[in-house]
């Protein structure tokens, strides 16, 4: 929990400017994922393959304690199964219905966490983070404004940010006692182990063409690398760190803001000006007020 004290602030600060760092890195996601030719399942394939290759060599070069007991790790990379299951509903929300509409289901990890949190941290529920979860949804229906026609994509990209917010709450009882890399190395595992056991069944039924295309070119192969490295070791490690300091409430509150990151971001790169509407900017002015009062609301709700 951190504490809004005068002498604290500074940390409190630095602690979410790396947040947002993080989170912004993870909005340039849809950027790279655009610019590749492979679809989404394979491009996490090869994500987390990258990962954990990469990811074996740091916490090698670390001297990070990477023989840990088997409880320990079989719940590393039962948590890296969430994750996977959680890219994967969430790229198949995308496909089979819209951008929006999955966006939209997965802001629904706000309200989550304020139900789940409590339940799995021992505490009372908090109704001010009901209330901000619920601000949230209404501030990326107002960037989106989608019909809700979409039934399908919306159940999955709910389910996905159900894993979500399960697996970031798993990670603060799991940082408490291992380090960051060495989490993170065990959950690219299970991310990956849950995408090969996915790819019988989605090959058939969800992939283009009924085949996979595991043959990336040599543009996939340089944004892979960039998306492995920078946007999966990087900032997910980090991110998992992080949790020592920030509620998992905080984290996926703050997370909220990847999609406008990620929007912005194409504005810049793509020129997609035209496409911010009215609807966006009065969207994203509720959902920056949920982020930036929430501190001061868990401040006030410790007072009392």
């Amino acid at each position: 929990m951190i504490d809004l004290h005068p002498k604290n602030l500074c940390f409190m600060v630095r602690y979410y400017l790396l947040l947002h760092f993080v989170i912004l890195i993870w909005g340039f996601t849809s950027i790279l994922g655009k610019a590749m030719s492979i679809p989404a399942v394979e491009l996490v394939f090869y994500r987390t393959f990258i990962a954990i290759i990469v990811l074996a060599g740091v916490v090698w070069w670390r001297k990070e304690k990477i023989a840990i007991d088997r409880t320990a790790m079989l719940s590393m990379v039962l948590v890296g199964m969430m994750v996977g299951a959680h890219w994967i509903l969430f790229f198949a929300s995308a496909q089979i219905s819209t951008v929006s509409v999955c966006l939209a289901g997965i802001s629904t990890s706000t309200l989550w966490t304020s139900i789940l949190e409590p339940l799995f941290m021992r505490r009372r529920v908090r109704f001010f983070e009901i209330f901000l979860g619920m601000l949230i949804i209404l501030g990326l229906y107002l960037i989106f404004l989608f019909e809700f026609n979409h039934v399908w994509g919306l159940v999955l990209s709910i389910l996905s940010a159900l894993l979500a917010s399960i697996f970031t709450i798993l990670n603060v009882r799991l940082v408490r006692h291992h380090p960051p890399y060495t989490i993170s190395f065990f959950q690219m595992i299970g991310a990956f182990i849950f995408t090969v056991l996915f790819l019988p069944i989605y090959a058939p039924t969800l992939a283009q063409n009924q085949t996979l295309q595991l043959v990336p070119t040599a543009q996939d192969w340089v944004l892979l690398i960039i998306l492995a490295t920078v946007c999966t070791v990087y900032a997910y490690s980090i991110a998992v760190s992080l949790m020592k300091r920030i509620t998992p409430f905080a984290m996926n509150l703050s997370v909220n803001m990847e999609p406008i990151y990620g929007i912005l971001m194409a504005a810049l790169i793509y020129n997609e000006h035209e496409q911010m509407t009215s609807g966006f900017y009065a969207g994203t002015a509720i959902i920056l007020v949920s982020v930036l009062i929430y501190p001061l609301l868990q401040h006030w709700e410790n007072r009392k």
